[in-house]
């Protein structure tokens, strides 16, 4: 049935890819459901390359019938907050994916793992090491060469229970000592050469406030939190490929023999123009370089909400770049596909006009408003017709008329004919400039015979216009967005080069159906692009409109 399943969906990303088959191949033997978590460390925002860690756990236990854990890998108090905890349940929500009551905390644990310290310390498997983090360094050896033993390694077991307990009681500032597994300073798996396990950190836990000023480290934590929960399939990015020897290490001696949780690494996402380094993003923020976390430039889950992507288009994207074990970069103009598949039969189109030049219908009677019909998506007919007040003045986009017409303009000019979109044919007869030489006004006579719907068969025009009414209208704020970077800042060879043009604002004019917008509606602006009204800044007074992706892109899907 799973198998079939994949076939279907695509297997999110590719049918049969090698994360099935492990999966697949252990439901062959004892192992009956599998078990998934998702694990965030509460200490930032997520971001699109967390949507594909969330899409693919959560996924897979949905394919396979069997159940996904969200947990909160909360061991390091210093930098996490409760902020971060309240934004990853939103986000997780908002990409479509239910926990249940499968909600936990690293921290819940901390008992649990204390008592595992002690039993490796009794079984003279870990011993508490004086050695400051920089003589630790000194010890470790390097690739091609074995490490050193601390000369504290071999304290007899009551000297380090008494030692860690005097830890755990706040004895020692922070630094002082660690907790260090007794493992093999010759391994040539640097990870193995005896890790430290827990260190002193008197600090403030959100959850568990001063109960502890010891706590564990993430690579001994958190194989015991999959070990607890009955996780089967622990799966995670390629860097933690070679923890997984420690990984083993820690579940087998802590006693879960029987079905032990299996550790599969897959390619971490990468993406053109993206900054996908946690540490990266906070100096954004900290920094004052974007408007917060949830600027719509960031690639934040709630960055992308706000900039009006979908959980669709998000869920569809990684669906698409699949998984994998080779690190790769996707182009980020893929995303920008996404939101516009599933947009283009979603939303309404309205006129917008973004950089406006005024156009008088000289003949058109003066003080007259005209109600005209337009579709609100010939895409989808469904969404059914809204009425456009049409009048003397209108506005148009400054780039829709041009005094020297290139070749092949078949837009506004002296003596050109174009159709004003839904309305009537009008023929530039004149304009008019200001002192600075800008074209601040084009005048016009329109053919009362050529108006839309009513059947005329005269002469043909290559252009059609939007236009909004210069008196009729609603005028908004127009924030465009552009990739936030100019390079690939994920290159440890390259610079962080913010894009100087990754936003411009604009006040632009609105027919004045766009009244009844609700925060976060999304709209198509006729021959522009898709925007969303802005949930943060729209207020009764301003509308605010975020543009999510222009109409048109030179991204071509792969063959």
């Amino acid at each position: 049935m799973a198998e079939e399943k994949i076939m279907e969906n695509g297997g999110l990303g590719a049918t049969g890819n090698f994360i099935h088959s492990y999966i697949q191949e252990d439901l062959k033997g004892e192992l009956k459901k599998i078990h998934t978590r998702f694990p965030p460390e509460p200490n930032g925002y997520l971001h699109i390359g967390h949507a594909k860690s969330i899409c693919l756990n959560f996924g897979l236990a949905n394919l396979y019938g069997g159940k996904c854990n969200l947990r909160f890998d909360d061991t390091n108090p210093t930098k996490e907050d409760v902020e971060y905890v309240d934004s990853i349940r939103e986000d997780v929500k908002w990409l479509g994916f239910d926990w249940e009551d499968r909600l936990y905390y690293a921290s819940s644990y901390f008992g649990r793992y204390y008592e595992v310290a002690v039993k490796l310390i009794k079984e003279g498997k870990a011993f508490v090491c004086d050695l400051s983090a920089e003589e630790m360094r000194q010890y470790r050896g390097t690739l091609s060469a074995p490490g050193k033993e601390s000369p504290y390694r071999n304290r007899s077991v009551e000297e380090n229970l008494e030692l860690f307990e005097r830890m755990k009681n706040g004895e020692f500032p922070d630094g002082s000592r660690t907790l260090r597994a007794k493992i093999d300073m010759s391994s040539p798996n640097i990870n193995m050469r005896d890790p430290v396990i827990y260190r002193i950190a008197h600090a403030t836990h959100h959850e568990t406030g001063d109960a502890w000023c010891i706590y564990p480290m993430y690579d001994f934590a958190h194989p015991l939190e999959d070990a607890i929960e009955g996780i089967t399939h622990s799966i995670c990015t390629m860097e933690f490929e070679d923890h997984r020897p420690l990984y083993d290490w820690v579940v087998k001696e802590a006693g879960y023999t029987e079905n032990p949780p299996r550790q599969i690494e897959f390619a971490r996402l990468g993406m053109t123009n993206t900054v996908m380094s946690k540490r990266k993003l906070r100096a954004l923020v900290e920094d004052g370089l974007v408007d917060g976390w949830d600027d719509p430039r960031m690639p934040t889950i709630s960055g992308l909400r706000r900039r009006g992507y979908t959980p669709e288009a998000i869920r569809d994207f990684c669906e698409r770049i699949g998984v994998a074990k080779a690190n790769s970069i996707v182009d980020s103009g893929l995303l920008d596909y996404c939101i516009r598949d599933d947009l283009k039969t979603k939303t309404k189109v309205v006129m917008a006009v973004l950089d406006p030049v005024k156009l008088v219908i000289t003949n058109y009677p003066e003080g007259q408003v005209e109600m005209v019909e337009l579709e609100n998506n010939p895409e989808a007919p469904q969404l059914g017709s809204r009425m456009a007040p049409f009048t003397r003045e209108l506005y148009i986009e400054r780039e829709d008329f041009m005094e020297e017409p290139v070749k092949k303009f078949f837009r506004l000019a002296p003596g050109k004919e174009v159709r004003l979109k839904g309305a009537y044919f009008v023929t530039c007869t004149d304009f008019v400039k200001d002192e600075a030489g800008n074209v601040v006004e084009i005048r016009c006579t329109y053919d009362p015979e050529t108006k839309s719907g009513s059947g005329f068969e005269g002469r043909k025009v290559k252009g059609t216009l939007h236009w909004v009414s210069a008196t009729e209208n609603i005028q908004a704020t127009a924030r465009l967005y552009d990739y936030m970077m100019l390079d690939n800042p994920e290159d440890p060879n390259g610079d962080m080069i913010m894009n100087p043009n990754s936003l411009e604002v604009r006040e632009c004019f609105i027919e004045p159906v766009i009244s009844e917008a609700q925060k976060g509606e999304r709209f198509q602006f006729m021959r522009n692009g898709y925007y969303i009204v802005d949930t943060k800044d729209t207020s009764e007074e301003k509308l605010v409109f975020n543009r999510i992706v222009s109409l048109k892109s030179s991204f071509k899907l792969p063959k």
